[in-house]
């Protein structure tokens, strides 16, 4: 009870602090770029530029083009600067630019004390507008770009995820790697990043997000002056798409492994529709009881997982590594099955509301995460302020909500197993017993 207790009153305190930083954060239009700032109360610098389209930016075969380009921002020097003096005047300071790429957008971000905003925000704004791409330093990023994706090739873990992106988003934009393929990544040349590059440095793409305690006419004055170089461009809006499984499926790799490792993909609601939310939280309670039914209650894997992961596509997975998985899915069906008929219960609806609360609010400390979590309900979402309101949204969720998202969207599932293929029975995976009756996303 006291734990409750507890819980309850940090979510007040946060509520209360969340609601005071809503009534402060305000946006603006410069040279047509939104500007979203969000006053710190602290002395840290946080600005990120996101640059909008991830993987539908450029074909699969040259996938991994976007994150070298990100990188070489930073990693490569500017024309006005070289890469070891670049490093050296924000090392001076204790700065940070840098960028990276993901699904949906890149980031390119900086940050630092406000008394050496005026010594980072020139190179900030080189390392955006003035790239070098030096041949010498970009065969350097490039090399360390391979040996990370050989590196996480070794890791089944990742490479489960990866297999099971690509299976299930076949044809889809969303089953491109960012970080691209060792074969591809190595054929890039710098000429050609740096012609990428350009190319998506359109202001029409751009989304820029201040968390930090600066007038709003120096930020003004400082975006303008950023964008003075940047052309305007063709208009450009997210696509959004539903991921819809029709039908079980299983595809295996033989993988000499010490265990066998098995992904499942299957629907979940698009960002910004009213299932959101409920279907969120309803995959936190969910994981916590697949992880209780598969490693507590059978032994069955060491760190099962179950997760909702969402963006312009959005789905649901699930992950085991476990040498018995003929067993895990009749656990996973028989566990499925329940929630479906039974529902969860309203204490674990109400707990998991403040256990998910609490932990978004707290992984808030930092102007760097409230950035993060700015760009991402901006560009996702198409609201912001949803980062600032979350807590009245998912405050009010009956349990019926969550019930109903849960029994909408778990249906048939893509499944993908690596490992030892004498293990497994792909029949048990593409039978499974879930009741097609209760699935109406899946009818």
């Amino acid at each position: 009870m006291k734990k409750k207790i507890f819980i309850l009153f940090v979510g007040a305190a946060l509520f209360g602090m969340q609601s005071a930083k809503a009534q402060q954060a305000y946006e603006m239009m410069v040279d047509g770029v939104k500007v979203i700032v969000q006053p710190s109360g602290n002395d840290i610098v946080e600005i990120q530029t996101a640059i909008r389209g991830g993987v539908s930016n450029y074909p699969a075969d040259k996938s991994g083009i976007e994150s070298l380009a990100m990188t070489a921002l930073s990693e490569c020097g500017t024309l006005k600067h070289d890469k070891n003096s670049f490093k050296n005047q924000l090392d001076k300071v204790s700065a940070d630019v840098y960028g990276y790429s993901g699904k949906d957008y890149s980031i390119i971000k900086m940050n630092c004390i406000k008394s050496d905003f005026d010594v980072v925000w020139p190179l900030y704004a080189e390392a955006i507008t003035l790239p070098s791409f030096d041949p010498k330093e970009f065969a350097r990023i490039k090399q360390d770009a391979i040996n990370n994706l050989k590196e996480t090739e070794g890791r089944p873990d990742a490479a489960i995820d990866k297999f099971a992106n690509k299976v299930a988003f076949e044809g889809r934009d969303y089953a491109k790697d960012p970080e691209g393929t060792v074969d591809i990544i190595s054929k890039i040349t710098p000429e050609e990043a740096k012609a990428y590059y350009q190319s998506i440095l359109i202001r029409s793409r751009m989304l820029i997000v201040v968390v930090a305690n600066l007038d709003r006419t120096t930020i003004e004055q400082k975006v303008s002056q950023l964008l003075g170089t940047i052309k305007q461009g063709a208009p450009y809006e997210l696509k959004k798409s539903f991921f819809r499984a029709y039908k079980n499926t299983f595809s295996a790799e033989p993988r000499d492994l010490a265990t066998n490792y098995v992904e499942g993909i299957t629907s979940g609601p698009i960002t910004g529709t009213p299932d959101f939310d409920a279907f969120n939280v309803a995959m936190r309670i969910f994981a916590n009881r697949h992880f209780l039914d598969v490693r507590t209650n059978n032994g069955l894997s060491y760190a099962p997982q179950a997760w909702f992961n969402y963006g312009s596509v959005s789905v649901a997975k699930f992950a085991v590594s476990t040498t018995q998985p003929d067993k895990y899915i009749a656990v996973f069906d028989t566990l499925v099955d329940k929630v479906k008929t039974e529902g969860f219960k309203p204490e674990e609806v109400a707990d998991m509301k403040v256990t998910y609360l609490t932990g978004f609010y707290y992984r808030q400390e930092t102007n760097s995460a409230q950035a993060a979590s700015l760009a991402t309900n901006e560009i996702l979402f198409n609201n912001w302020r949803r980062s600032l309101t979350l807590v009245n949204d998912v405050k009010k969720l009956t349990v019926e909500e969550v019930n109903d998202a849960f029994r909408k969207y778990i249906g048939d599932i893509i499944w993908v197993y690596q490992g030892d293929p004498k293990k497994v029975n792909p029949l048990n995976y593409t039978n499974g017993t879930l009741h097609k009756a209760d699935n109406p996303v899946n009818q």
